[in-house]
């Protein structure tokens, strides 16, 4: 599937996601387990090699997902169906409609798995592109095929018609892992700013939007 079929089959499914939203009624234990993985198994481990750059990489792609998360919802919201749905059955947790606990926490270390690939001179081109750009547009393609696979299964729901593999590649991956790679490459001062004005604005947007039922 690259584009959504606006089918009602489609905004059928939408409409369950929408649903449920924050709600707890598919809960399970792979919940504690898959965060324990992600946090013991990846994080810490970046942190006590000192990775700093990496770390830095991974939430500047970890809070560009939740602006285009939140971005997404809201969207839902003033026009009754958000660009992309996570159905419920396919989730423990939906955090907002387009994103599950299992997806965001993919995204809280798809930022390593991008810088780990660059190489180490950030000015070295590859077929006249530089190397940040290039494998940033590499990875965006890359999940980009990976989620029309989505698309087709249950777990994943477009229902716009121009919404599909082409737009998201464009106006969504691919910021994604610029946001990793550049930062990846920035002075420590200038990685502070970035995430931390990044993730105040998360902050900021969460804790006014969701109390006033908007997302």
């Amino acid at each position: 599937m690259l584009f959504g079929d606006g089918s009602e089959a489609a905004k059928a499914a939408a409409e369950l996601a929408k649903a449920a939203v924050r709600t707890t009624d598919n809960f399970n234990w792979t919940f504690i387990a898959l965060l324990a993985v992600v946090i013991v198994g990846i994080w810490i481990p970046q942190y006590k090699k000192k990775n700093y750059n990496g770390m830095f990489a991974a939430l500047a792609l970890y809070g560009v997902h939740w602006l285009y998360e939140i971005a997404n919802a809201v969207i839902c919201h003033f026009s009754g169906y958000a660009l992309w749905h996570v159905s419920p059955e396919s989730t423990s947790f939906i955090l907002l409609v387009g994103v599950s606990w299992e997806l965001s926490l993919m995204f809280s270390v798809a930022g390593f798995m991008s810088v780990e690939l660059l190489p180490e001179d950030k000015n070295k081109k590859i077929l006249g592109v530089n190397n940040r750009i290039l494998f940033a547009i590499g990875n965006a393609l890359f999940f980009s095929i990976f989620e029309i696979f989505l698309a087709s299964t249950p777990a994943f729901i477009w229902v716009y018609k121009w919404w599909g593999a082409l737009p998201v590649f464009v106006t969504t991956y691919i910021p994604f892992f610029l946001a990793a790679n550049l930062t990846y490459d920035m002075p420590r001062k200038k990685q502070k700013i970035f995430v931390g004005c990044l993730w105040g604005a998360v902050a900021v947007l969460l804790a006014v939007l969701i109390p006033l039922g908007i997302i």
